[in-house]
């Protein structure tokens, strides 16, 4: 006797993806947030928590760890932008808006035009 495997319809792909996401993600932090403890602390560990907490969607966590990146590197323009995207989350527009202000004129400084195009797309959705 042949059994068929289970046929996996559309929405328990997605969900087995999202799955997966997201435990990489608790993975990630776990890891990183160990570095972090062990007094490892500089802007690429900074970033890489913000991305995740920000992945994960607790946005104001993900705001503390992307301030502390901008605060090691005020030149690290994929930080601004994702500290404006995780203060945005967070509800705190105006600090968005800051964040993607002060990306912009690091964007500017170092000709990171992609990052500079971006930014100024976040703002003018802002408002």
């Amino acid at each position: 006797m042949t059994i068929a495997p289970p046929v996996i319809g559309e929405a328990s792909q997605s969900y087995y993806v999202f799955y997966i996401s997201i435990t990489y993600i608790q993975i990630m932090i776990e890891g990183l947030e160990k570095l972090l403890a062990a007094g490892k602390d500089n802007a690429l560990l900074r970033f890489g928590l913000g991305k995740g907490y920000l992945d994960a969607g607790n946005y104001p966590v993900a705001a503390t760890h992307l301030t502390q990146c901008v605060a090691f590197d005020p030149a690290y323009t994929a930080a601004w932008k994702l500290l404006g995207k995780a203060r945005q989350g967070a509800g705190d527009v105006e600090g968005a808006r800051d964040a993607w202000t002060r990306g912009i004129a690091a964007a500017q400084a170092h000709g990171d035009r992609q990052a500079e195009k971006e930014m100024t797309v976040f703002l003018k959705r802002l408002g």
